[in-house]
């Protein structure tokens, strides 16, 4: 009986995806990846999103330059770090491989957040149809990460997208009105998502940024 390892494309990444599965190694050094199907999903719902006026005033302060899929590497790389009460990751050289392709492709993204020119901050996932799966963030240095989670929201918004996955919650995720659904609920919202049509928008314009911003928190205030 062959027991040779079957290779995983970005295609077969697509694929598990649009089927409620995702991809983990088990640390950073680990060779194997698995496949996850959690009983309780992650959502971070774009209607119900909340803004702080604290951080609303930092993310329009312009207090960091901020772009989108400026550098891949950089930004999975960060993730992929050991941080302050995070020793190790699940992004193994074969998780870095696979997304980078997918940046390739043109499915997976990232929100970038630079003081002084140096990356301080961020975050990348994979857009298909209308979701978003959103896969890790890093930090180093304050509200960096928060900063992006509000700029990837503003950009799912505007680009028409129905759904943030956040597979697991967080206290961090939490405060922004992350919540855990059951995964038939997940799957039930999974499917139309997909096949809404939506964009990608690296570069708001400063003017829909601003609207958007006044929007997540009047919603908040609610």
């Amino acid at each position: 009986m062959s027991h040779r390892a079957i290779r995983i494309t970005p295609e077969l990444v697509l694929r598990a995806y649009r089927h409620g599965l995702f991809p983990m190694a088990e640390t950073r050094a680990g060779d194997r990846l698995y496949w996850l199907d959690p009983e309780r999903r992650g959502v971070l719902p774009l209607d119900g999103f909340h803004l702080s006026r604290r951080l609303r005033r930092t993310v329009a302060s312009d207090a960091f330059e901020v772009d989108a899929d400026r550098d891949f590497a950089a930004t999975i790389a960060g993730c992929a770090a050991p941080a302050p009460g995070r020793e190790d990751t699940w992004i193994n050289p074969e998780i870095v491989r696979l997304f980078t392709e997918l940046f390739h492709l043109g499915y997976a993204h990232t929100v970038e957040c630079r003081l002084d020119g140096a990356l301080v901050g961020g975050l990348y996932g994979i857009a298909i149809g209308g979701v978003f799966f959103g896969e890790s963030m890093f930090a180093r240095a304050r509200d960096a990460s928060k900063v992006a989670l509000v700029h990837l929201a503003v950009r799912l918004r505007l680009g028409g997208f129905r759904l943030l996955d956040t597979q697991f919650i967080t206290e961090h995720l939490s405060q922004f009105g992350a919540e855990e659904i059951p995964r038939d609920a997940y799957r039930a919202q999974l499917v139309p998502a997909l096949a809404a049509p939506a964009r990608w928008i690296a570069a708001p314009a400063r003017a829909a940024l601003l609207a958007e911003l006044d929007a997540l928190s009047r919603r908040a205030l609610s």
